[in-house]
């Protein structure tokens, strides 16, 4: 890889562009040979190395590229960095977030050289069989330290490794986990076998970095703010003698830790799997504690305002339909109704609010500074401090795209817009929520001021990286005395320790956990392959017993036996697939759930199809499903049902907490949900998932099985049992298998059997229309009236449309259009 002195000068590089540093070149040198965890300071240029490799690969193995970032705001960024630094054309440098719509993003995807995504965008554009990874030669994830449990960077790495024909990962983080265990885990999970990692005692990294002065500032809260506080005290404090009686904790002090409360969920939910009735009652009132902890969290460490906002919203869930118990109970207590009347007569400011204007003035008026960024947990806090830091400095908020619990947000052109004034010094404080923490180009400041500590050493290494880039930066720290804020901090301050010696240790030890990792990664990269093997291998021994033990049980003829071999036969296929490759198929940040259409773009039309729900996302069971071979996943906002696997059979999932919530839901029951089922498919089944059934809510068990016994006779319901998730998976799989294979059926997402009104056969009659879904329908029926008029307007028209973009417009053009053939 040929250098220049001052700058990079490298095929696909725009000469010149990149300042030329020699740790940024090793680095991209070591992740061009093997898939590589890089270890970089925040602010150090991480996006740098895989933008090296990402030109490398690119111009040696051609293909196309994935850039996976966490958040919209890193997303845009990272585009722009890509598009100054390459010298390819722009559009060749797509974006993917849940702005853009699912089948614009399917066709987007076939012409683009690099695509920059959300991750749960390419997630759900797999599990929806939109695009496929087989062409992606190098693969990126940002802040790869994410990749734990069930965040879809883990998913998406399964899938690449599995699926592409030439791959190659570049894991990239500054704080990839507290120990060794961790970060051989974040390895393990996206398939990595190499670990670089340089530190600022590096002689090439030192020269890029300078001190940065971390000090803390306690602030004394007010006897009205502690009152307010011991009032919710007194509250927590009688619901865990409550607790305490049903013998899942020892304690009644209401500052117990997060993991004591973790400890108590997890004995109560045991106690729920035993079908005990104390333990839903335990778990409600867990529930409740957990919510007056957070306003006590509040009231100490935010702001009064925060917790009355908080209150407000409480106030507002308990009126609503389905509330929940817990919220109904803590809104009513005495105490609780105390505190509320107590915030809400407090007309003062949280000792932080002007402790924080004082270390403002002294930064940027007597000390001559220019810009300076305030971090809070809270948005609630944000508002508030954006409302009072005003009176004094020109103050700005940056904050996500808005909540669930309603608090106004930002676009994506908001923040951008932000960040560039920002930069451009057009005001001079920003107060941030997290979204500014991770990997945002966020400018060189001043002062970094914590409204309050963060209990983990990743955030708060990614919030102090904001300053000591150029020059000297200061970092304060704000806590309440004798709250939770000291002892956050002082679990940040062990575990930053922490990080700095394992990151150390980690320099020292990469030949070990490369032998770790790369021993484990092989095998795991050998199941990403050929992981549905190992599942059916199970399977099959598992559905061969029970075939046999069945067929020794009946004594019967050989019909009987003849029926069970071959069912599990079915099941065994449908496990293990036809050994082809199969078709390849966005909350936290990036939401994706207005997809109302689908367009299969990965290339594979063979094989067994199951259309899903979008809301079903939340569960494992789509995931797991698209890594089948032999199975094919497509994504539809479906008007009745979870699952499609035939065009007479529809699937309603439910586990048993929401088959006994449905029972009683009077919004929407679940005998009007299942009507709507029955009257769409000719064989509609409910699944209810889940051991406990019968120890839901208190509920008379007979009053369950009456359900059930209506289900099956009243409507002609097919009602089975699966004990979780997976088996879910499993009988689903087998079901589709059996259907459209066995029986030679296909799948329609519209049913065989209907009584739809007219206004529901004219969006039926629009939405078959290229794939374009119903709500798109509805969109194209109320802005032209009739279904002649949607299939005679011109293309310019139809993108006036709401929903309707330059693809679908093309798309119901040429469908309604062109001759048959």
């Amino acid at each position: 890889m040929a250098t220049e002195a001052a700058g990079i000068d490298r095929d696909l590089l725009v000469d010149g562009f990149l300042q030329r540093r020699r740790y940024q070149l090793q680095l991209a040198d070591a992740a061009a040979d093997e898939h590589t965890l890089v270890c970089l300071p925040t602010g150090l240029g991480k996006t740098t190395v895989s933008l090296l490799v990402t030109a490398e690969r690119l111009h040696e193995a051609g293909g196309k590229a994935l850039f996976l970032a966490p958040t919209k705001p890193l997303v845009q960024q990272h585009a722009d960095f890509y598009r100054e630094a390459l010298s390819i054309p722009d559009d060749e440098v797509v974006v993917f977030t849940g702005d853009v719509k699912p089948d614009d993003r399917a066709a987007l995807w076939d012409d683009a050289r690099i695509v920059i995504a959300t991750p749960q965008v390419v997630e759900n554009d797999l599990v929806g069989n939109r695009i496929s990874l087989r062409d992606v030669t190098h693969l990126t994830f940002d802040e790869c330290h994410r990749a734990t449990g069930d965040y879809a960077y883990v998913y998406i790495a399964e899938r690449y490794h599995a699926d592409a024909a030439d791959p190659l990962v570049t894991g990239m983080s500054a704080s990839p986990g507290g120990d060794t265990e961790e970060i051989e885990t974040v390895c393990e999970n996206l398939g990595l076998v190499n670990v670089e990692v340089m530190t600022e005692e590096d002689a090439d990294v030192d020269e890029y970095t300078h001190d940065t002065d971390v000090q803390w500032e306690q602030v004394t809260l007010p006897d009205e703010v502690l009152a307010i506080r011991d009032a919710l005290n007194e509250v927590i404090t009688d619901r865990l003698e409550k607790l305490k009686s049903l013998g899942v904790t020892n304690t009644t002090n209401p500052d117990l830790s997060q993991k004591d409360l973790n400890a108590m969920r997890g004995k109560l939910k045991k106690m729920m799997d035993n079908d005990q009735s104390d333990g839903y009652k335990g778990m409600s009132t867990h529930a409740e504690v957990m919510k007056l902890r957070r306003a006590t969290e509040l009231v100490e460490t935010q702001s009064v305002e925060s917790v009355r906002r908080y209150f407000e919203r409480q106030r507002e869930a308990a009126r609503s339909s389905g509330a929940s118990k817990a919220s109904q109970r803590m809104v009513a207590d005495p105490k609780v109704r105390e505190a509320m009347r107590k915030a809400e007569s407090f007309d003062g400011l949280h000792p932080k609010f002007s402790k924080a204007r004082i270390l403002l003035a002294e930064t940027l008026g007597i000390n001559e500074g220019e810009r300076a960024i305030l971090f809070t947990e809270s948005r609630d806090t944000a508002e508030a401090l954006v409302e009072f830091l005003s009176a004094s400095f020109d103050v700005r908020k940056f904050v996500g795209q808005g909540d669930k619990d309603g608090s106004d947000g930002m676009s994506q052109k908001q923040q951008q817009e932000t960040l560039d004034e920002f930069k451009a010094g057009e005001f001079e404080v920003l107060v941030s929520t997290s979204v500014a923490e991770e990997g945002l180009d966020v400018p060189e400041v001043d002062l970094v001021c914590f409204y309050e500590p963060v209990p983990t050493a990743i955030r708060s290494i990614q919030r102090k990286g904001r300053t000591g880039r150029q020059a000297e930066g200061k970092v304060v720290v704000l806590m309440a005395e004798d709250t939770r804020d000291e002892a956050f901090f002082w679990i940040s301050r062990r575990r930053e320790k922490e990080m700095a010696s394992q990151l150390a240790e980690l320099k020292e030890a990469t030949d070990d956990i490369e032998e770790t990792v790369g021993d484990d990664g092989q095998a795991g990269l050998d199941a990403f392959s050929g992981g549905s093997d190992g599942e059916g291998d199970d399977a099959d021994a598992e559905v061969d017993e029970g075939a046999d033990d069945a067929g020794e049980e009946s004594g019967g003829d050989g019909e009987t036996d003849a029926g069970l071999t071959d069912f599990a036969a079915e099941a065994r296929d449908g496990a293990e697939g036809d050994g082809e490759e199969t078709a390849e198929e966005e909350t936290g940040e990036d939401d994706d759930n207005d997809d109302d259409g689908v367009v299969a773009t990965a290339g594979v039309d063979d094989g067994v199809e199951v259309v899903v729900d979008q809301r079903e996302l939340d569960s494992s069971i789509a995931k797991d499903l698209s890594t089948r071979d032999g199975l094919v996943t497509r994504l539809e906002t479906l008007a009745v049902g979870d699952y499609v696997l035939s065009d007479r059979v529809a699937v309603e999932r439910k586990s048993a907490a929401d088959f006994v919530d449905s029972m009683l839901d009077s919004d929407r029951s679940m005998f009007e949900q299942v009507g709507e089922l029955s009257r769409a498919y000719a064989r509609p089944v409910m699944v209810v998932e889940g051991t406990n059934l019968y120890g839901q809510r208190d509920i008379d068990p007979n009053a369950i099985r009456g359900a059930l016994a209506s289900l099956a006779v009243d409507f002609d319901v097919s009602v089975l049992r699966t004990e979780g998730e997976e088996d879910t998976t499993e009988l689903l799989a087998t079901v589709a298998k059996r259907e459209q294979e066995t029986r030679d059926r296909e799948v329609s997402v519209h049913g065989e059997k209907t009584t739809k009104t007219r206004a529901e056969q004219q969006e039926y009659v629009v939405s078959s229309i290229a794939d374009i879904g119903p709500v798109t329908a509805r969109t194209l029926l109320e802005h032209f009236g009739t279904v002649e008029a949607v299939m005679t307007a011109p293309e310019d028209d139809l993108l006036e449309v709401d929903g309707v973009g330059p693809v679908t417009a093309e798309r119901i053009r040429e469908v309604v259009g062109s001759e048959y053939e």
